[in-house]
């Protein structure tokens, strides 16, 4: 082809991540990674589906797209390679902790099959060899043999948690890159551990351009879904659009904020409204705060404005 032509090519977001789009950047193609969900799709029960028809799609939508209906489908902002890199972490330290509940209940699992309760600790192996069945009979050879290995696979997964953890706490001692900068910033703050902290910067707010309070909701997605036909009008609850590591978080941080700091406008703003309300009612609540607090967490990482009432770390 000649230099002069230009060639336009785009793909879903999803298992390939984003070395496709690099590679066709480095051939010079304009590329476009695109989020699946907001793909038009047929609305009928029952349609037909085939690659070919997906791909003809596909390049009409992106044909529509470069002739101006920037609204059409929602882009994917592509990370550089340090900033997808910076997110390993966190992501590892998320499956490992995983792995030691899948353990520790499978091995609760096998226990209770056979009428047999034990804690799941350090001593765990040594009370196995004396501990009996309801009937005085010792725990089965097969079970016996299983249980050490699956107690051995636990200790192991241990043993990385805690590396992953001392790999990170080190970073943000020594580390002097504007992201743990910001970490150490967010750590300032009462109620904000280095877990949430650091899962803030790295997920979200460290390389992703916000322009206004909206996105930040809507990227988490805590954003509302409206729902308006005729007369009728109501809400259907948050979109869960967004990024799901950073709005789990973000319900965990808003009730320790309550707890942590109990001063601030925000739990105030809470308790007002919703401190003496059902326990629906203060879940419906705290969804809220969560929101307003990433927020006023974003204002605070980009322009240094501490949370209206919020109390820092001595």
């Amino acid at each position: 082809m000649s230099g002069e032509v230009r060639v336009l090519s785009c793909y879903e977001a999803g298992r390939d991540g984003f070395w496709l789009h690099r590679y066709l950047v480095h051939l010079g193609v304009r590329n476009l990674v695109v989020d699946s969900s907001s793909v038009e799709v047929n609305r009928r029960a029952r349609r037909a589906k085939t690659d070919r028809m997906d791909l003809g799609k596909l390049v009409s939508m992106l044909m529509r797209y470069e002739n101006g209906e920037r609204k059409l489908w929602s882009v994917v902002r592509v990370p550089t390679v340090e900033q997808e890199d910076s997110r390993q972490l966190h992501r590892e330290l998320s499956a490992l902790r995983g792995e030691r509940t899948r353990h520790i209940n499978r091995i609760k699992g096998l226990l209770a099959s056979y009428g047999v309760r034990m804690r799941v600790d350090r001593g765990f192996l040594d009370r196995l060899e004396t501990k009996r069945l309801w009937d005085g009979r010792p725990v089965p050879l097969g079970l016996k043999r299983r249980l050490v290995r699956e107690y051995e696979r636990l200790e192991m997964v241990k043993r990385q948690i805690e590396q992953v953890e001392a790999e990170r706490g080190d970073l943000v001692r020594t580390s002097g890159s504007p992201d743990v900068e910001k970490v150490r910033q967010l750590l300032d703050l009462r109620g904000i551990g280095i877990n949430s902290a650091w899962l803030y910067v790295m997920e979200f707010f460290g390389w992703r351009a916000f322009r206004n309070r909206r996105e930040v909701g809507a990227l988490a997605g805590l954003t509302p879904t409206p729902h308006q036909s005729g007369d009728e009008a109501w809400e259907r609850g948050i979109s869960k659009a967004g990024n799901r590591y950073i709005r789990s978080m973000a319900i965990q941080i808003a009730w320790a904020w309550l707890r942590w700091q109990p001063q601030s406008k925000l739990s105030r703003w809470y308790e007002q409204r919703f401190g003496n309300g059902s326990p629906r009612l203060r879940r419906i609540g705290i969804v809220a705060l969560a929101r307003k607090l990433l927020v006023d967490l974003w204002r605070y990482l980009q322009h240094g404005v501490i949370p209206e009432g919020a109390e820092l770390k001595a």
